[in-house]
C-alpha cells in the first residue's frame, strides 16, 4: 500500500484503560478460549505514547506504575502493533516507541492494550498511512481482545472475545474511584481458575450457552444513571480473582462501607473499582481509601480512544 501524505518526525498519542461495567463469560471453546459479553467503559487513566523514526524497533517504559513485568523486546504489544503496521504499508525502516504508564500492569484495565492501540495510531501518523479506522480495527483485533475497544474509546459493548465491537450510546459521565493492587493477576490463570470453580460448582455458577449483556446495564448506561447502573454491574471473573486475592475482599467491602453505591472487580484483577454517585463523592471515598493506606484514584468515563495529542 503506497504512503501518500507526509511523515510526522514525531507523534505523541494517548490512549485510555478501561473497565468492564458488565462482564459475563461463557464456557471454554475448542480453541482454549472463551466467548464473553462485556460492557466496556474507557476512563481517564491514561498511557502515553512518543514515536519517532529509528533504524530499527525499540520500546522504552517509564510510568508511575510497577513496571516489573513490562517487557522492552519483541514481547512489547505496542512493539508488536508497530511491527504489523510497517507490515501493512510495506514500511522499510524502524521504530522506537517511548511509552509513560499510569494504568496498572496486569490489573485488569488493559494497559498493555492501551499501549498497542496507541502504537497503531502513532505509527499510522508518524509513517503518514491513512490506514483509517476499519484497517486499524483489523489490525488491533490480531493483537488482542481488549485493543479495538482502546482504540475505539468511549462506552461499547464487546461480544465473541470481546472484540466485536458495537458503540453503546451513555449519556452524561460515570465517576468511579479504583483501588490499584501490589503485584498482577495473570489473565489466563483467572480463567483457569473460572473453569475450576465452575467444574467444581456446576450447579451453581453454569456459565452462560450465549453470553449477553442485560439490557438493564444498556438502559443504565443510556440514562446516565448510576444508580441504576450500580444494581447491574457484575464480572464472571470476580469469584476466581478473590480466590487467586482473598486480600481484595477487604478493599471491597471498605469501598461498599465507605458510599460507594457499588464495588467491583476490574477485568481479572487485582485492581478494584468502585461507582460512585458523582466528583464529590468520588473525592470522599479516595480520601477515605487512601487514608486506609491503599493507592486509590479518582477517575471518570466515557473518554475517547486512541488519539493523537
Amino acid at each position: 500500500m503506497p504512503v501518500t501524505s507526509q511523515p510526522e518526525q514525531r507523534v505523541r498519542v494517548r490512549a485510555p484503560g478501561k473497565l468492564n461495567v458488565f462482564f459475563e463469560v461463557g464456557d471454554v471453546q475448542d480453541d482454549g478460549y472463551h466467548d464473553v459479553a462485556s460492557a466496556y467503559q474507557a476512563v481517564s487513566l491514561y498511557e502515553d505514547l512518543w514515536a519517532e523514526p529509528a533504524r530499527d524497533f525499540s520500546v522504552s517504559v517509564t510510568g508511575s506504575v510497577d513496571l516489573d513485568a513490562v517487557p522492552e523486546d519483541d514481547r512489547n504489544l505496542a512493539l508488536r502493533a508497530a511491527r504489523l503496521v510497517a507490515a501493512q504499508i510495506g514500511h522499510t525502516g524502524g521504530v522506537h516507541l517511548e511509552i509513560v504508564k499510569h494504568v496498572p500492569v496486569a490489573g485488569g484495565m488493559g494497559g498493555g492494550s492501551a499501549d498497542a492501540a496507541a502504537a497503531l495510531v502513532a505509527c499510522d501518523a508518524l509513517w503518514g498511512a491513512e490506514l483509517g479506522t476499519v484497517q486499524l480495527q483489523r489490525l488491533a483485533s490480531r493483537l488482542g481482545a481488549d485493543v479495538p475497544f482502546a482504540l475505539m474509546g468511549g462506552t461499547a459493548i464487546g461480544t465473541g472475545r470481546g472484540d466485536q465491537l458495537s458503540p453503546a450510546l451513555a449519556k452524561g459521565r460515570f465517576d468511579w474511584v479504583i483501588v490499584t493492587a501490589n503485584g498482577g493477576l495473570s489473565t489466563p490463570d483467572v480463567y483457569g481458575r473460572l473453569d475450576a470453580l465452575r467444574q467444581d460448582h456446576a450447579f451453581d455458577i453454569a456459565p452462560a450457552r450465549t453470553p449477553e449483556v442485560e439490557a438493564g446495564v444498556l438502559h443504565a448506561l443510556r440514562a446516565g444513571d448510576a444508580t441504576a447502573l450500580a444494581h447491574r454491574v457484575r464480572n464472571d471473573l470476580q469469584a476466581a480473582a478473590l480466590s487467586l486475592r482473598p486480600d481484595l475482599r477487604a478493599t471491597l467491602e471498605l469501598g461498599e462501607s465507605a458510599g460507594a453505591l457499588a464495588g467491583i472487580v476490574s477485568g481479572s484483577g487485582p485492581t478494584t473499582a468502585f461507582l460512585t454517585a458523582g466528583p464529590e463523592e468520588a473525592l470522599e471515598l479516595q480520601v477515605t481509601l487512601t487514608a486506609s493506606g491503599r493507592t486509590a484514584l479518582h477517575v471518570h468515563g466515557p473518554v475517547r480512544g486512541a488519539h493523537v495529542i
